[in-house]
């Protein structure tokens, strides 16, 4: 099979099953042994000269990663093995899933809703009003969407498994080591940057993709100005077409660590006051862009 038709079957299975616990209780899952191998690389190296150690560590783990996806492949039944691998590394019902739980927390009351976003985001939540709840969770939606399906899809289609396994363990490792604090500012330097690179790309067919699903194309002028304007160089283009496709405004001001830090406004002229079905209309356009992908990759598996 190519990587086309081997990856739509996958979206489809992934759409299907998600991430059965049954399975995971009994064995961990890969992106758990690929977090597990950064964690014992970073308490073995991260020492000494840390940015040089990082970078050796981090181009040693893609090396081994892009070893262990072709040793696969090659392997019997190589399409079936990465037919499964890419099914469990696309994480596309277990977002819609998790984003949805946000909304059916918060419709249950605020503080439900803010210990339901707080599994899926990384800032304070405490003091998160109901708009604010609601607004994690669709920036969470839109970024996951780029991180967790569309990039996977990407890298799986251009390199095969072993293209799926790298990108996989260099944003597992951006999650965990790429963040600007004492440990890991040098550390996790080259982590963090190569998460960058390799999320370009996915993070603008992402917008694209968002805005084509819901029929505003148009509004790719305006997501294309203000997608600069976030923090991160990928996460505000998905996030800047959730905000217009919806019509509400994203990013903005939030509390990290107890500090609040003033990020600019995603469509500030969109509507600031959240509520649990705005929420909702996020996972449908999650959906609505999985469809588009299915359809786009079927047509590739026909003609590739």
């Amino acid at each position: 099979m190519t990587n086309a038709a081997i990856l739509a079957l996958a979206l489809i299975l992934d759409a299907v099953l998600g991430e059965p616990e049954r399975v995971w209780r009994r064995v961990p899952h890969p992106a758990v042994l690929m977090g597990r191998a950064v964690a014992a690389a970073e308490l073995r190296f991260n020492q000494g000269d840390a940015q040089r150690a990082g970078v050796l560590v981090i181009a040693g783990l893609v090396a081994a990663a892009l070893g262990i996806g072709a040793v696969l492949a090659a392997l019997p039944g190589g399409d079936w093995i990465a037919l499964i691998l890419a099914a469990v590394l696309l994480a596309q019902r277990s977002l819609a899933d998790h984003v949805r739980a946000v909304a059916d927390a918060l419709r249950a009351g605020l503080d439900d809703g803010r210990r339901a976003v707080g599994r899926i985001v990384g800032r304070d939540t405490e003091s998160l009003d109901q708009s604010a709840v609601a607004r994690a969770a669709i920036e969470s939606a839109a970024e996951n969407l780029s991180d967790g399906v569309i990039a996977p899809a990407f890298w799986f289609l251009i390199l095969g498994l072993p293209g799926l396994i790298a990108y996989k363990l260099v944003n597992t490792a951006d999650s965990m080591i790429g963040h600007r604090t004492p440990r890991y500012r040098a550390f996790g330097r080259a982590a963090a940057k190569l998460d960058d690179v390799l999320n370009w790309a996915p993070a603008r067919l992402t917008a694209l993709i968002i805005l084509a699903a819901q029929w505003r194309l148009g509004a790719l002028g305006a997501v294309a100005r203000q997608a600069p304007r976030h923090r991160s160089p990928n996460a505000g283009w998905p996030e800047a077409a959730m905000a217009h496709v919806l019509g509400v405004a994203l990013s903005g001001p939030r509390s990290y660590a107890g500090g609040v830090r003033e990020f600019p406004w995603l469509n500030r002229r969109g509507r600031h006051a959240l509520e649990a079905g705005d929420i909702d209309r996020a996972v449908t356009v999650l959906w609505r862009g999985w469809s588009l992908l299915l359809v786009l990759v079927v047509a590739l598996a026909l003609v590739w």
